[in-house]
């Protein structure tokens, strides 16, 4: 991971994917001061290639991520801890190409057609699809791999995947879901976050700020601070969603900038801090079901519940 070295004091987040509105209140909270506010000293860092791996060995002392990826490392998950919520529910969309005919929610439609999706994600694809009744071979179903670009924004992945002829659809965040539509590309089949899809496919996972056991036993203060700092983040963002255009222009690519005011008023509803044992109980079960978890691990021990307090 190119960064510079840690001083004394400092402490370093990175978040699955910047250019996007899933884990945007954790860049927000860096960009907006909040963690400043809490007398905390945040660096935002380029995410490196096995996060959870960086975590697990003290590169990095935050992430904000999907569980299931944050925490992919850590045995049985019981080395990691989950802080807070960034956001309720699962927070993928299924766009379809413009052209191809059909209703919202109708993944017969997909029968013989290719969908992009990058790996970690594309994982919950295939679950989906598998719990809404398709069979992959069967049916035709190709899952083929998002073209990635060399500066590192993978907000025009799924775009870029429908131009090239490489894709029929996309399964994405929220940005590559806007892009795609704002240049007519695409329309949009499944917002899963909105009871789209099978029902248990929202309770797949959520994001959230994920630190290690042994950062809560070392930095409980400035644990007990970033959480602090996330939920003024989500309150501010929820009363004025308007400020995340400030957040955009300082780290997204001028469109993606445009377009993240819009995406985080679509969203800002779901901004809440709480982790309630339903959340867990489906992000735990989507786990064993992908095979990451070999068994159930109980509430109180993956979430801090130390600071439940502050997420009222």
């Amino acid at each position: 991971m190119d960064v510079s070295p840690k001083g004394e004091g400092l402490f370093r987040l990175t978040v699955s994917d910047v250019v996007s509105p899933s884990y945007f209140v954790a860049t927000a909270a860096v960009a907006l001061g909040s963690f400043r506010g809490e007398g905390l000293d945040v660096e935002l860092v380029p995410a490196p290639p096995d996060g959870s791996q960086a975590l697990l060995d003290g590169e990095v002392d935050f992430i904000g991520g999907s569980p299931y990826i944050a925490l992919s490392a850590f045995t049985g998950w019981r080395e990691g801890r989950i802080l807070c919520a960034l956001a309720h529910h699962t927070y993928w969309f299924l766009a379809l190409r413009a052209d191809i005919p059909a209703r919202r929610g109708d993944l017969s439609v997909l029968k013989g057609l290719r969908i992009s999706a990058a790996p970690a994600p594309g994982m919950a694809l295939k679950h989906l699809l598998t719990q809404a009744g398709l069979d992959l071979d069967r049916d035709n179903i190709r899952i083929v791999p998002t073209p990635h670009h060399e500066s590192g924004n993978w907000a025009w992945d799924g775009v870029r995947a429908i131009q090239e002829d490489l894709a029929d659809a996309y399964w994405g965040n929220g940005m590559r879901a806007a892009l795609g539509v704002r240049h007519g590309l695409v329309r949009i089949l499944l917002d899963v976050r909105r009871g789209d899809g099978p029902a248990a496919a929202r309770r797949y996972t959520f994001p959230a700020l994920v630190a290690t056991s042994g950062f809560l036993s070392e930095h409980a203060d400035a644990a007990a601070g970033a959480v602090r700092a996330i939920v003024k983040t989500q309150l501010a963002l929820r009363a004025d969603p308007n400020i995340a255009a400030e957040v955009g222009r300082s780290l997204f690519p001028e469109e993606e900038a445009r377009l993240i005011s819009n995406q985080v008023a679509h969203d800002s509803r779901y901004y809440k801090p709480q982790i309630t044992r339903e959340m867990m109980r489906g992000a735990t079960l989507f786990a064993r079901e992908l095979g990451l978890l070999s068994g159930d691990v109980p509430y109180e021990e993956i979430v801090a519940l130390q600071f439940a307090d502050l997420w009222r």
